[in-house]
């Protein structure tokens, strides 16, 4: 998608639905234009008149046979203070999907084009308005699961990760313009190459990349949530804890073993760490073909979890099949809850051994809900020490910025090495220059259109 500046582009940027309000956004130097043509005001100037940020009541009406579609109000907003620093008109609509199509096909008719996924945060950014970490900060804005997921997304978009990055490719660009003057210096007898203080600021440089890389594994979990399994034996109040924990009845409960026979997948905020929460059918040996396929199904989320909440019912002695499945958990962390804890215990639960696998136990009551609590601050306290906090607003979020950081410190290393070891200057160069072309891929300044497009094409149209 290559932007054309003499484009209008024009989309519904609401969800699709019966709702209090609808927004049909258009932006481009004929978005004015455009809405003109298709919007009678009730009174007072035409919109083309009206001063920038006022907003003016009327009626859209299809100008081929003069019949009303909706009463809206729409806000006039002018270059360059809007989102795309291009005109802006949004026509705020009655929520329902059947007025605000026939407003966008209208506005399509009259000048405007369907606007592309991510096209108005695409322009955005290409005008100058943001960078490229803030315009992907824009999306997990969008999709975030939790609040604090919400924080660390909005420090993203005021700039918390770029300007982190920033500085650090200024620190890196004044060390290569200093070792490019050593270069252009070379046939004097003049020693103009500061090693000491070159080889402080490339370790100073490497410092906070290395910083920044030890925020990806909170910044995925932030974004994207911990994939945990809840797996026991057949009727040890799986379901129950699931439903304790997303604090709904989301489960059918029955004290009939093997009740859950597929797989039940839920989203849960636990104290900021949003957990997809799988509810899997009791391991054990199965009883018939269904049973067979929900045992299996839950071995393959076993294996894919990054948190496994094994299960047991502490009103009753372990069993071989409890021993045989926590023997069986090695693969992420993994917590040993103790279920019915309002109940008589065992004397045998105190004599469990676990793997290493396993980070600690708590023991609930899924049915009073005594010990969640305690539960979800063990979860916290497995990924993130105990301490959840969103002030870090210099957080990787993404992949592609965790590959481009890893990859700048990595190339810093090796120019630090090279320094030290009286390699040729312009060696040293063209290391840098890779340094500062993979920061800058992270803010957007050495981009190819291709990374564009697969970037803003995970954006919603309308956005």
């Amino acid at each position: 998608m290559i932007l054309n500046d003499d484009d209008t582009i024009a989309a519904i940027s609401t969800a699709i639905g019966e709702g209090g309000i609808g927004i049909v956004r258009v932006s481009g130097k004929e978005a004015v234009t455009a809405v003109e043509k298709v919007f009678k005001n009730r009174k007072g100037l035409p919109i083309s008149k009206r001063r920038s940020h006022s907003i003016v009541m009327g009626t859209i009406v299809d100008p081929n046979d003069g019949s009303e579609v909706d009463e809206v109000l729409v806000s006039v907003m002018r270059a360059p203070n809007t989102y795309t620093r291009e005109d802006v008109v949004e026509v705020n609509c009655h929520g329902g999907s059947m007025a605000l199509r026939r407003t966008l096909g209208l506005v399509i008719a009259a000048g405007a084009r369907a606007a592309e996924p991510g096209e108005f945060t695409k322009r955005a950014f290409l005008n100058g308005r943001i960078n490229l970490a803030q315009a992907e900060a824009v999306i997990d804005i969008i999709r975030s699961k939790t609040d604090v997921a919400l924080k660390t997304a909005m420090g993203q978009l005021g700039g918390g990760l770029s300007n982190k990055i920033s500085a650090v490719a200024e620190t890196v660009t004044e060390a290569l313009v200093q070792i490019e003057a050593a270069v252009d210096f070379s046939d004097e007898d003049i020693d103009v190459l500061p090693v000491e203080g070159l080889v402080s600021m490339l370790k100073d440089s490497l410092g906070e990349l290395e910083r920044l890389l030890t925020t990806s594994i909170k910044g995925r979990i932030l974004k994207e949530g911990i994939r945990t399994a809840i797996v026991g034996r057949p009727n040890v109040g799986k379901s129950s804890l699931l439903n304790a924990l997303l604090r709904a009845d989301r489960a059918i409960v029955t004290p009939v073993p093997g009740t859950t026979r597929d797989i039940i997948e839920e989203i849960v905020n636990v104290n900021g760490v949003p957990l997809c929460l799988m509810d899997t059918a009791g391991i054990r040996e199965a009883d018939g073909e269904v049973e067979r396929i929900g045992v299996e199904l839950s071995r393959r989320a076993l294996k894919i979890s990054e948190l496994v909440l094994c299960l047991i019912d502490g009103s009753k002695d372990v069993g071989e099949e409890d021993l045989a499945l926590i023997g069986e958990i090695d693969t992420g962390a993994a917590i040993l809850v103790i279920n019915k804890s309002d109940l008589p215990q065992a004397p045998s639960v105190r004599e469990i051994r676990l793997p290493e696998s396993f980070k600690g136990q708590v023991e609930i009551s899924a049915l009073t809900g005594a010990g969640i609590g305690a539960l979800e601050k063990a979860i916290e306290e497995i990924f993130f020490g105990g301490e959840l906090d969103a002030s870090d607003t210099a957080v990787i979020t993404s992949v592609r910025h965790e590959q481009l950081v890893s990859n700048a410190a990595m190339r810093t290393r090796e120019a630090l090495s090279l320094l030290c070891t009286g390699q040729p200057e312009e060696t040293i160069s063209i290391v840098l220059r890779d340094v500062i072309r993979d920061l800058g891929e992270v803010t957007g300044e050495s981009v190819g259109e291709d990374v564009l497009g697969r970037i803003f094409s995970q954006f919603c149209i309308g956005k």
